[in-house]
């Protein structure tokens, strides 16, 4: 199914996206959106492509799973919706500010030792709140404090310095390295540095779907399969309330979804179906319809997607439009 030998890295150059969705208002498309589409089949081969799907590119977020695998390979003893957490971009809620005290706790640190940035909560309600009460920023709060939390208890655990455990040299991110390019079933393109202040690896959008599906598929007990069970169990703990992957996941029964900032998401199924999106202008609106389209492709019911079908264009504050996935993707 999946070779064990490294394919080379990825093309680090102009990617070759092609339209994936169209902003149809009273029959008229008003927009185009860009980008990328894979779905992979059962036995780990292309199903279906659109644009440009070999190309480096940042999955952002939407490989918090794969780092979060490569922790637990590491020692993690964590599971449940602490385990979600750590594969999470919360969006501020209380649970989640209290899942990663306890983290933190655990790894015997507290907020001070987290490296990420200082940030809002992400949930726009929570936001709000926050802004109304009149607090701060605060690295606890920003969307990717459990992930930091789990790699300082990480790094507790086998006896490496928390200091600079952001630095792609540390043990830790060469610990994460070595199980993305095992997972991905290629080498890194490019390392930089994600929003939140750790190391980002560069693949391409096949490697990050070949990643989503050999977690879903692996062996019970593993690490792969305590992650994926983790955040399809506590759904809302790796995204939050009201989060349309969260959706997704209790609307599709054993999927596991991931999103990223600028566009990126990714879905696989425990049969090791799986389909990666890249919209090349960062837009969540073309994300969710064009991730719903590429899951029926890949055989998902259409019924359990029609919430996902996309919000519609408001006119006068009436629907008198949509976000319509591009004829290619619809089977």
């Amino acid at each position: 199914m999946y070779s064990s030998s490294l394919a080379d890295a990825p093309a680090i150059r102009e990617p070759l996206h092609a339209p994936v969705a169209h902003l149809v208002r009273g029959g008229v498309t008003e927009g185009v959106h860009y980008g990328s589409v894979v779905v992979l089949g059962t036995d780990g081969e292309v199903d279906f492509q659109l644009g440009d799907i070999e190309v480096a590119f940042y999955p952002r977020s939407a490989l918090k799973p794969v780092q979060a695998v490569a922790m637990v390979r590491a020692g993690l003893p964590l599971d449940g919706e602490l385990l979600s957490l750590a594969a999470a971009s919360h969006s501020g809620e209380e649970r989640h500010l209290a899942g990663t005290r306890r983290i933190l706790e655990l790894a015997g640190a507290t907020e001070d030792d987290l490296r990420n940035v200082t940030d809002l909560p992400y949930g726009p309600v929570v936001r709000d709140l926050w802004i109304r009460e009149g607090r701060p920023p605060s690295r606890l709060a920003q969307n990717c404090s459990g992930k930091h939390a789990a790699m300082l208890y990480t790094c507790k655990l086998n006896g490496w310095s928390p200091d600079g455990y952001l630095d792609p040299a540390h043990p830790l991110q060469q610990a994460i390295a070595e199980i993305v390019e095992d997972l991905t079933g290629q080498r890194i393109a490019r390392v930089t540095v994600d929003g939140c202040g750790a190391p980002l690896f560069s693949v391409s959008l096949n490697g990050l779907a070949r990643a989503a599906a050999r977690v879903t598929t692996a062996v019970p007990g593993t690490p792969e399969a305590r992650v994926a069970d983790a955040m399809r169990e506590h759904a809302e703990m790796a995204s939050g309330s009201g989060r349309d992957v969260a959706a997704l996941m209790r609307a599709v029964p054993g999927l596991l979804a991931k999103d990223g900032f600028e566009g990126v998401g990714v879905a696989a199924l425990p049969d090791g179906r799986a389909v990666a999106v890249k919209i090349s202008d960062g837009a969540n609106r073309a994300r969710v319809p064009v991730t719903a389209a590429a899951l029926v492709r890949a055989g998902v019911d259409p019924a359990q997607l029609t919430p996902f079908e996309g919000e519609p264009l408001l006119g006068g504050g009436e629907p008198v439009g949509a976000i319509t996935p591009v004829r290619a993707l619809r089977p």
